[in-house]
């Protein structure tokens, strides 16, 4: 039997018989037609910085500036929330997050790399967050279930992000009406581990995001910012890359 019949075969469901091979290339023209095409985003017109390490600074050195509480308070984070930590890492903000939301609250610690998802799934365990699920995300899609997050955390590793219009449009779609992306990143190049204020606003904008609150972290040369979907999620071709230099 030909590749071409073999394929229609599959396509419909059964054996093609005497069709003609008219009737073959029709059904193969729909049978493409119907297969999902893979949406097409811009590229970043800046650096992407490479991921160094599942670590940005030691723990207690980010506890004695109280990093994490400061970001916790500014996020407004409450008992009961549903919270996603993305790019995880060792997971400092995870174990942090998990006994703030408390026991009616729920805590995503998510990574990329499977190694450092598995690290991160022995700690939680070694340290009886119940609350806490790990789980492998993509580099442009971190897999989020729909509406389902009250507060999104990407802390020190936005400039990381390899596609940040696919990774911000498909990210929007985990948040409740009304939930925030949390952003914690060093004003600086993005070459250099950090991302300007303005380029990280102008990329949020470009998904249909609006900066609504940013503050200096104090004792860091890091910054606050968080993000709300106020405007709705362009169609990824319709999406314009910012130019800002970085």
């Amino acid at each position: 039997m030909s590749s071409r019949m073999s394929v229609m075969r599959n396509c419909l469901g059964g054996s093609p018989g005497p069709l003609i091979a008219l009737v073959a290339a029709i059904a193969l023209t729909g049978c493409r037609q119907q297969a999902p095409s893979e949406p097409q985003f811009p590229a970043a017109h800046r650096d992407v910085a490479p991921i160094v390490a599942d670590s940005f600074s030691t723990e207690d050195a980010r506890d004695r500036v109280g990093e994490a509480e400061e970001v916790m308070r500014l996020a407004g984070v409450k008992p009961g929330m549903r919270v996603a930590d993305i790019g995880a890492g060792e997971g400092y903000y995870t174990v942090r997050l998990a006994p703030l939301v408390g026991a009616r609250g729920r805590v995503l610690a998510e990574d990329i790399i499977p190694a450092t998802r598995d690290r991160l799934a022995q700690r939680v365990q070694r340290e009886n967050l119940d609350n806490v699920a790990v789980m492998l995300g993509l580099p442009d899609d971190p897999k989020l279930p729909a509406k389902s997050f009250d507060r999104v955390f990407l802390v020190h590793m936005y400039h990381e992000v390899t596609s940040p219009y696919a990774f911000l449009w498909h990210l929007r779609e985990g948040l409740k009406d009304g939930g925030e992306v949390i952003v914690v990143d060093a004003d600086r190049p993005t070459r250099r581990h950090g991302i300007p204020p303005d380029l990280l606003k102008c990329e949020f904008a470009a998904v249909g995001f609006d900066e609504v609150r940013t503050a200096p972290i104090a004792g860091t040369d890091a910054y606050f910012a968080a993000f709300v979907a106020h405007r709705p999620r362009p169609e990824p071709g319709a999406i314009r890359a910012c130019k800002l230099n970085a």
